[in-house]
């Protein structure tokens, strides 16, 4: 089993990423195989909801990282999205990928997902809750923890010193373990996810 971790700040090594790592080592020690991936800090174009993407699931549009990104989320069974707070709200760039991630990729339904974020101080709930909406639309399970999944700190080393923030890390972490693990044994033993209904929409609200 693997877990996908992306890293949606411009700092590859920054406090999202200590924030991310702290998770992906705990998983690791569950036998729980990681991968941190980082979007980068070159622009990324919004979706423009052409519908190109409908057949291939994978984005018309060949010119950053969104695609790469679906395709290490088709061989991971879990998904782990990091983002700093700017402005109440994640990196823009990231909520550009995410549209076009969530929007074009076929691979999400079922596999549990959870949103971590990183501040100096606040708007860190507000950002939580951005990223968990892209969660709850594609059918993934949303893992928690034993406080909501965030960091606090100007730097690497002040997130190091965030002794609560590092512990909710460690128990995301445990908890993603355990679902993964669950979900596992479940289609072992004959528990399949459920097929969910389609094509009925209410275009007049």
């Amino acid at each position: 089993m693997k877990v996908l971790l992306i890293n949606g700040s411009p700092n590859a090594k920054g406090c999202t990423f200590t924030a991310l790592s702290e998770a992906a080592k705990v998983l690791q020690e569950c036998g729980i195989e990681t991968e941190i991936a980082q979007i980068g800090n070159k622009a990324v174009r919004g979706c423009i909801g052409c519908g190109g993407c409908k057949e291939k699931k994978r984005c018309v549009f060949q010119d950053d990282i969104t695609n790469e990104m679906i395709e290490k989320m088709e061989k991971a069974d879990g998904l782990i999205i990091g983002s700093p707070v700017y402005f109440a709200s994640p990196n823009g760039n990231l909520i550009s990928m995410l549209d076009r991630f969530f929007y074009a990729g076929g691979c999400f339904a079922h596999k549990p997902a959870a949103a971590v974020v990183s501040a100096r101080r606040a708007g860190t709930t507000v950002t939580l809750d951005d990223l968990n909406k892209y969660f709850s639309i594609r059918q993934m399970p949303v893992v928690s923890s034993t406080y909501w999944n965030m960091v606090h700190g100007s730097c690497p080393e002040d997130v190091m010193k965030d002794e609560e923030g590092l512990q909710t890390m460690r128990n995301l972490g445990r908890n993603m373990a355990w679902m993964l693990k669950c979900i596992e044994s479940g289609k072992e033993n004959g528990i399949l996810p459920p097929a969910a209904e389609s094509g009925c929409r209410t275009n007049f609200i």
